[in-house]
């Protein structure tokens, strides 16, 4: 394809992409779309209208039932945590967490002026051979808190003006999640919840946070369940469906990205794809999938930061960082497949690879 850069985001444009902003280097697409203008949004943060109607509790009751028989992820390990018992997660009952503060680095519409609330959850149920957080995610390195302690964290985050509480790693510790946020909601809490999974996620314990999660910001690491097999410790050969799955449940109860006026997220599925090295992730695979079973106006981050790390070098195919042309074609792809709200700094890093091809 010979599209050059201006081309492509009059294109998208025509296509009925997101709002405008205007930075060095040209016009890129903002990502948020129309909620910019003041459309009406959902009850905000959904957590606070489902305790008013005296539903938390009873969810927060059912999430942390399963704990008993664990089946929080599709690994469904069936381990008691609350006696103790650790599973493929390496989690009893208490939440592990390795740290809280304002990040810098997340999507745009996260960040705004004053940062997104991360919160990093120690340990994980998938465990790429390639995480760039492998300390925590594999190692376990953190704390154990209880729910109130956790809940402190969202307010600290909060009182230093923090945009949202971005909820790393969640899935093995969704009812600790639950339990903090209404504890935090009872003492003030009033942002956005951000759901920052790997998307290896349990169609029915997603089906539990709705009403509770204002942003969901799953990754869709593969595409093809031999691949998924290949390149993580759960050997997750069903994570492909168990993604889509669980997406499409996201996008259901959220719908596409809805910002405020300031440019900063209030509602809505934001997706990460992670461009690998041979085409590994299937990305062409992924944009096309998106464009059918989510919408062309989902908020999608093509990522180009891969990098060879922990145990990466022990596999040939994704011993190495990617080409230019590995991530102009998936930029290239995603304008095929009709996405038309694609991440600023996307955008700009196509621009760059393409000066450099």
């Amino acid at each position: 394809m010979t599209m050059d850069r201006r081309s492509f985001l009059k294109n998208l444009l025509l296509a009925g992409g997101g709002a405008l902003v205007s930075l060095a280097g040209g016009v890129l697409f903002k990502g948020c779309g129309p909620g910019e203008e003041g459309e009406p949004v959902a009850p905000f943060p959904a957590y606070e209208h489902l305790e008013n109607e005296g539903r938390l509790a009873r969810r927060v009751e059912e999430a942390y039932a399963i704990l008993g028989a664990c089946t929080l992820c599709p690994r469904r390990c069936g381990v008691n945590r609350r006696s103790g018992e650790r599973g493929f997660c390496r989690t009893a009952e208490r939440a592990v967490v390795y740290s809280h503060s304002p990040h810098f680095g997340e999507e745009l519409p996260l960040v705004g002026s004053n940062g997104s609330g991360t919160i990093f959850f120690s340990n994980c149920n998938l465990r790429c051979v390639f995480c760039q957080n492998y300390p925590i995610a594999h190692e376990g390195w953190g704390r154990e808190v209880s729910d109130a302690e956790l809940a402190q964290m969202m307010l600290d985050l909060q009182a230093r003006g923090c945009h949202n509480i971005n909820l790393v790693t969640p899935t093995h510790v969704m009812p600790n999640i639950l339990g903090a946020v209404r504890i935090a909601l009872n003492n003030g809490l009033r942002l956005p919840l951000c759901y920052n999974t790997s998307g290896y996620e349990h169609l029915e314990a997603v089906k539990m946070l709705e009403g509770i999660v204002d942003i969901y910001l799953p990754d869709l690491k593969f595409m093809d369940g031999g691949e998924a097999e290949r390149y993580n410790d759960a050997e997750a050969y069903d994570y492909p469906g168990k993604a889509q799955k669980a997406l499409v449940e996201m996008h259901r109860q959220v719908g596409d990205l809805v910002c405020d006026g300031r440019g900063i997220a209030r509602r809505g599925l934001m997706v990460r794809h992670l461009v690998m090295p041979n085409r590994v992730a299937g990305t062409r695979e992924f944009v096309h999938w998106v464009a059918e079973h989510l919408s062309t106006d989902t908020y999608v981050n093509i990522m180009a930061q891969y990098r060879v790390e922990y145990r990466a070098f022990e596999y040939e195919r994704i011993a190495r960082a990617i080409t230019p042309q590995e991530f102009i074609e998936a930029m290239e792809w995603a304008e095929e497949a009709g996405l038309t709200n694609l991440d600023e700094r996307s955008l700009q890093q196509l621009q760059r690879f393409r000066q450099r091809t």
